[in-house]
């Protein structure tokens, strides 16, 4: 090859300055540019250790306050079913004490029925002992059998009593 013609006095010094210039290269990079590449790298790992580390510790305040939340939400039920479970006893005991009105009420009520219907019974028997004993009277009459008026209410009201009349 032509190029690498060794014999030509040119070519050594084209490899002194190749030499020279490859060296200079590796010390500037060696002392100017790689120093930089690396500061910039460890800055560059520390920040994205950095970063890992704060998600860490967001992840675990994410997880204490869930704990707190799920914890609160717990305390919020019990107390909310302690509530509905004295709302219900006093909605009981206000329904017991309610129906306990109603039913004094209602007895009341059904004791004064009883009471007008033994009172109407009692002036429908006397009337309809009455109209026995006229009916009894007329019955005498037409059969032409006289009798005197205090047997026919005698014996109208012994009927009466054995639930004939």
């Amino acid at each position: 090859m032509p190029q690498l013609d060794f014999a030509n006095p040119l070519m050594m010094s084209k490899l002194v300055w190749l030499l020279i210039i490859f060296g200079l290269l590796y010390f500037l990079l060696k002392t100017i540019a790689l120093p930089r590449v690396a500061s910039v790298l460890d800055e560059r790992a520390a920040r994205i250790a950095a970063d890992l580390n704060a998600a860490r510790d967001a992840q675990a305040a994410g997880e204490a306050a869930l704990a707190e939340l799920r914890a609160s939400t717990a305390a919020a039920r019990a107390e909310a079913q302690a509530a509905i479970s004295a709302a219900m006893v006093d909605a009981q005991a206000a329904a017991a004490k309610q129906a306990a009105e109603i039913n004094e009420r209602l007895n009341a009520q059904v004791a004064q029925a009883e009471a007008q219907v033994r009172a109407a019974r009692d002036q429908a028997m006397g009337a309809l002992r009455q109209v026995a004993g006229e009916t009894a009277t007329a019955m005498l009459a037409r059969l032409s059998v006289s009798a005197p008026a205090n047997d026919v209410t005698a014996a109208v009201d012994r009927a009466a009593s054995q639930g004939a009349v």
